[in-house]
């Protein structure tokens, strides 16, 4: 094997649908490799190109690749799946391939792309043609490269799954990326729902068949629901694989008598996550209790509309030992903080405790940052080391506030499900018209501009970094930890999925 040279490679299938809509069967476009290119001349292929040392990982490639084959950029095309990476052997071309599949969904004019007419093929391509994906097989005749329909398969999981349960699956998947309102934690538990019905739709002819493929729908709500808050996910499906593993049939017993158990045994599962919140508030109220003993006023900074935060803030209002000057950032562009105060407020209102809250436009975090007593932000992933990833906002937040205000805490908050123990994923970017229709009042620039002159973008970033140097303690359902703690918590999580999801 020595002689061999290993290459690994971003394999991306570009979709497009009837009519623009994701629950109509879509086609694919396959690209005939032109007779210059090294290898597989003439033969079907996804827009391929190697990993270079250069990009910043795999789904970098394929837009790069895609760009100077097709030129088709993030105008024309939106991230659809992808799919889990896979290696394999050819000796005829003395390669051991590494294969990173993506598909991405062409954009109709109605979305401000160029539809068909935005592909423009190099001199690596001789033409394309769209296919069934169905009809993409690896026999002679089709003449497709090598392992062909093993990536597409990957990203068009309906080729294992079936129709109803990736119907289903496909569904929840954009369900779960446009869900900008959910918290992490919540978002998990409409992936767990997700799940559930996914695996009742499931074929259980064959034991070892079944368990594949659910393996394979919990892989894709990780990956490819959310995965910028895929943390909880993870957490979320590798438990309820294992609540499956458990109670999977032996012997004579078959899958269909086991469904009805396996799916109540997730539903319990489902309303045991429920009771994590009061835990971490209680963590949150012991905390206080210890770091501030005997205070009278506690000042907290925080931002976003986190569902930890506001049930952590509202358990301490309740214990009336403490009065609380809450200080809340708007968090543009959807005003989640605008949301959390409400909500604060109203849950004082009814239970007839004073409270003091205040909203503050994020430009003037320096002024909500002022004598602040602790920075209390929630965590929508928390990688290996102890860096949180949170709302935009967060790191300029804990920043100002140790300027400012010298001897402030800066507190992460959240439950340990949302450790990740692999490496994080790109930053997202979402729409930029969420940013631009809140500027329409002002008469100011409300659309991006690309011309012969200035050219102006528009980004929408999501979520930033705090670095855990920044963090002074970290609290979950289990009390407050540290950086190490949060690495053990990834090891286990770690440890899981590589059992669940390696031999995929």
């Amino acid at each position: 094997m020595s002689h061999l040279k290993r290459r690994a490679v971003a394999g991306s299938f570009i979709f497009k649908f009837p009519d623009n809509d994701t629950a109509k069967k879509p086609q694919v476009a396959l690209f005939r490799r032109s007779g210059k290119v090294s290898t597989y001349q003439h033969k079907y292929a996804p827009v391929s190109g190697s990993v270079e040392e250069t990009d910043a990982n795999p789904l970098a490639t394929a837009w790069r690749e895609m760009k100077e084959e097709t030129t088709l950029t993030e105008t024309s095309l939106r991230l659809f799946r992808q799919g889990k990476p896979y290696s394999f052997v050819d000796e005829s071309v003395g390669r051991e391939w590494t294969i990173n599949p993506f598909s991405f969904v062409l954009k109709s004019e109605k979305e401000g792309g160029r539809g068909e007419a935005g592909i423009q093929i190099d001199w690596e391509h001789e033409g394309y043609e769209w296919f069934d994906p169905n009809a993409v097989n690896e026999t002679d005749d089709f003449q497709g490269v090598p392992r062909i329909l093993e990536s597409l398969r990957r990203v068009w999981f309906n080729i294992d799954l079936g129709d109803e349960a990736g119907r289903v699956l496909g569904d929840g998947l954009i369900a779960l990326q446009r869900d900008h309102e959910s918290g992490a934690h919540q978002l998990a538990s409409k992936g767990l729902e997700i799940f559930i019905d996914v695996i009742k739709k499931l074929d259980t002819d064959s034991r070892k068949v079944w368990w594949k493929n659910a393996r394979l729908a919990a892989w894709h709500l990780w990956k490819n629901g959310r995965e910028s808050m895929g943390g909880s996910m993870l957490s979320v499906v590798v438990s309820s694989l294992a609540i499956i593993e458990e109670k999977l049939p032996h012997g004579e017993s078959s899958m269909e008598e086991s469904m009805d158990d396996i799916v109540e045994a997730l539903k319990q599962y489902g309303r045991q996550r429920q009771n994590t919140s009061s835990q971490v508030c209680a963590s949150l109220g012991d905390f206080l209790e210890a770091q501030f003993p005997g205070a009278k006023t506690l000042r907290i900074l925080t931002l976003s509309s986190s569902s930890t935060i506001t049930s952590g803030i509202t358990h301490a209002l309740k214990q009336e030992k403490t009065s609380l000057d809450i200080r809340v950032l708007e968090s543009r562009p959807l005003f989640e903080g605008v949301t959390m105060a409400g909500a604060i407020a109203s849950f004082a209102d009814s239970n007839s405790i004073k409270t003091n809250i205040t909203v503050y436009t994020d430009a003037s975090v320096g002024t909500a940052a002022k004598d602040a007593d602790l920075v209390l932000f929630g965590a929508d992933l928390v990688d290996k080391t102890g860096n949180v990833s949170n709302k935009s906002g967060s790191l300029p937040a804990v920043l100002v506030a140790k300027h400012i205000s010298p001897g402030v805490k800066i507190v992460a908050l959240f439950d340990k499900e949302k450790v990740l123990p692999f490496e994080p994923p790109s930053q997202e970017e979402d729409d930029p018209r969420e940013v631009m229709q809140t500027w329409e009042q002002s008469g100011g620039l409300i659309q991006s501009k690309k011309g012969l002159g200035a050219q102006v973008d528009v980004k929408n970033v999501y979520f930033e970094w705090v670095a855990s140097n920044l963090v002074d303690h970290y609290v979950t359902e289990d009390g407050a930890t540290t950086a190490e703690g949060i690495t053990e918590r990834a090891e286990m999580v770690r440890q899981r999925a590589d059992r669940f999801f390696n031999n995929l």
